[in-house]
Order: C-alpha cells, then structure tokens, then sequence
C-alpha cells in the first residue's frame, strides 16, 4: 500500500486562486455574454520589454550553432546574470552582496515554497496575516504545522495581525519563533515596513537566534524614497535573512520564469549537534539535487534589464501599471470605500461596505459588475472584511471597471 503525505489533507480543499476560478467559471457558463473584467490574480497583461525579446531571439539563434549551443547550465545560475543583479540591485545602493550568495532560479514562488525544505521540522514558525498563501501552506504540507483550528488558523503557528489599527505592519511575537515571514511591499495588503519596522525584527532575530524570510518581489514598485527596497538596509541584517526577488512583475516575467535568492555567506543554522552550518551551502545543495537551472534563454531575456535603454523600459512598465493602481485607488474613493496600498506597490487593499464578508463581496462584484477580485478571507482570518484589486490589468478594462463599480455597484 502506498500512503499519502496526511500533511495534505489539513489544508482546505483547494488554492485560493483555484476557488476564484472555479466561481467565475460557473458565473461565465451561467451568463455567456457577460464580458468579466479580471483584476484578482497578480498576473501581469502587458508585453515583456523589447529589450528582453532581442536578447531572448538572439539566445534561441545561439542554441542553433554548435560554437554558441548551451546545454546544462549551472544549477546557481548563469554568472552574466548574477553579476548584474549583485551591481545594480545591491553594490549600487551601497549594500554587500556578492554573486556567490545569489540563486537564479524559476520564480520567487518556488523559492519562497522550497527554502522550508532547509530547515528542520521542529521550527516554529511566524506568518503575517493576512499573507501570500504559499508561505503557510507549504510550512502545512511539509508537517510544520498541526491541525487547522475552527477560527481559521492552524495550530502550532504564530500568527502576526496585519489589520488597519496597527498599519498593516505586524508586531513583533511575545514568545520566541524560528522562521520569520515577511513581505513587503506586501503581497495582498500593498502597503511596506518602514525602516525602524524592518530594524526591530532584524534586532528580534539576532536576539533570537532567528531566520527571516523577506520576500521583496515587489520591490522595484516602491515609489517613496525613504522605503527600503532590500532588507539588507538594516544593519545586521546578513546574520539572519534571506531575500527573495522575482522578475515576474518587475519585467513581466510571469509566464517566462525567473527570479532569485540571496543568502549570505554568513547566515548559519544549527544541525542537532548545536554546530553551526551555513545556509547558503544548505540551498546550493538542494538546488543541485532538484533543480536543473533556469533556461539559459530566460536568463540572457532577464539580464537585458540591466542595460540602460532596459532600465528604460522596465520603469515604463511598472509606471503604467502604478497609474492603473492610481485610478483603481481613486475611484474606490470616490464611492467611499477605503483604499489602502497602491502607492509603493501593484495592489490595492479595500475595506469591503457594512462589515460585508469577504466571499460575500466577490460575488456581489462579480454578479453586479462582472469584476473579478481576490476575498481578503482568502489570505488569512484577519483578511476577513477585506478584499485584494490588482492593477496588473490593461488601462482600458482597469478604467471600465472602476466606471462600473461607481455607476453600478450597489453599496
């Protein structure tokens, strides 16, 4: 007999994503005609930068030479890449980080989901909430968790409240935790930790002995200048966190693949014996073990955005879509609802009208407007009332559906 991984089935029964599917699909059958408007998923609309087509054509003519043909690459990722990633990302803003603590890899998805495996089963675990539900779900499958509680929340997890009274900027724990994680520009809230905040929690883990996972995909949306773009701003921050970039959103990335993990040399955990082992020789394993490398044309496409006339392009497409961001965050305005988000990144996180659950709400968008959004509920318990719009949608649906919303929308 072949038993299953239990671990599975304490989650609830599908991915939030797959639910809002499965809703609309229904709705579509039901009403033909009706032309729904997207803005739930974080999925980008726009074409990838000129720049990364070039260079991607020109990386498929060489795999069709001998001379110029790439087969396995390294598992860590090309070095043309990471070299630019360490100048422009890190070295540039005067931040340390060297091409030897840099991961190419498919996605920040994958990486935020399989840095767990690095870590032993007995590590308790910090989750904002709400949150980006790969990070907890994982943490689940994996067996780090018990059982999910009647109020939402599994048990054996330290949750942190991300909720309007504290700014959406979760507090430190009163009891010790191992892995910590955060995100900012914080997926689905769309708000950030200030310095100071981002400070505590780099003091907290040293304190403590602990790891933070800093999930920074959003980063090249960050508009206001006093914001930290990488986690590696605070002090200290080499001896306990991780960082994760993506470039799905920062280029458009989404369907072609790629992002990357920095670990700094110096950030260690330690085995059963109480000796300390490096993480970044812990992740390079598993990633030679399971991972054959990211396309060596992904990769040339990725590093095209670090060229001048790249750099261009890739600001004129985050400002279109931080314009969208900007008519969906007015226009919820107008019809009184309160916004927040939008300003340093591509979500906005809204209140839901008369204390309305936030499954409720979806169909009520979804029925009166024919607008489609992800339930706050979806993220966590303390995203009940809430309700995620992404502005990743072309400019004319993005303005459709705001018009719908304020001349349709019973509130």
């Amino acid at each position: 007999m072949a038993f299953i991984n239990d671990n599975y089935q304490k989650l609830p029964g599908s991915y939030l994503f797959s639910e809002i599917a499965k809703r609309v699909a229904t709705f579509q059958s039901k009403n033909p005609s009706a032309k729904i408007i997207r803005l739930g998923i974080g999925d980008v609309t726009q074409p990838l930068p000129r720049v990364c087509i070039d260079a991607m054509k020109h990386a498929v003519d060489e795999m069709s030479s001998a001379e110029t043909f790439r087969g396995y690459g390294p598992e860590q990722g090309y070095e043309f890449l990471r070299d630019k990633i360490a100048d422009y990302n890190y070295k540039r803003r005067g931040l340390n980080v060297d091409i030897d603590e840099i991961f190419i890899s498919d996605g920040s998805k994958c990486d935020c989901g399989n840095i767990q495996e690095i870590f032993g089963l007995n590590n308790k675990i910090a989750i904002a909430d709400p949150v980006y539900p790969v990070y907890l779900d994982t943490n689940v499958m994996a067996g780090r968790t018990g059982e999910l509680q009647s109020d939402g929340h599994f048990e054996g997890v330290v949750y942190l409240p991300c909720i309007s009274e504290n700014g959406f900027s979760p507090s430190i724990p009163t009891e010790h935790v191992d892995l910590i994680y955060l995100c900012s520009p914080n997926n689905p809230t769309g708000t950030t930790l200030s310095k100071d905040a981002l400070e505590m929690w780099v003091d907290y883990a040293k304190a403590n002995d602990s790891i933070i996972l800093y999930d920074s995909a959003y980063a090249a949306y960050i508009t206001e200048d006093d914001v930290p773009r990488s986690i590696y701003e605070v002090d200290g921050a080499r001896d306990c966190a991780i960082e994760f970039r993506s470039f799905s959103k920062t280029a458009g990335f989404t369907g072609t693949r790629c992002g990357y993990v920095v670990i700094p040399r110096e950030l260690t955990g330690a085995n059963h014996h109480g000796e300390r082992v490096p993480l970044k020789n812990l992740w390079l394993r598993r990633q030679t073990t399971k991972f054959n490398g990211t396309a060596y044309i992904v990769q040339r496409g990725a590093e095209a955005i670090y060229s001048e006339e790249g750099q261009s392009q890739v600001k004129e497409l985050i400002g279109y879509y931080m314009e969208n961001a900007k008519i969906i965050r007015e226009g919820l305005n107008e019809v009184g609802l309160q916004a927040y988000g939008g300003v340093n990144a591509p979500y906005i996180w809204l209140k839901t009208p008369n204390g309305m659950k936030s499954w409720d709400f979806f169909d009520k968008l979804l029925n009166e407007v024919n607008v489609v959004g992800t339930p706050g509920a979806g993220f966590g318990p303390c995203g009940e009332g809430y309700f995620r719009l992404t502005s990743f949608g072309d400019r004319n649906n993005t303005i459709e559906a705001m018009n719908r919303i304020k001349s349709n929308l019973n509130i």
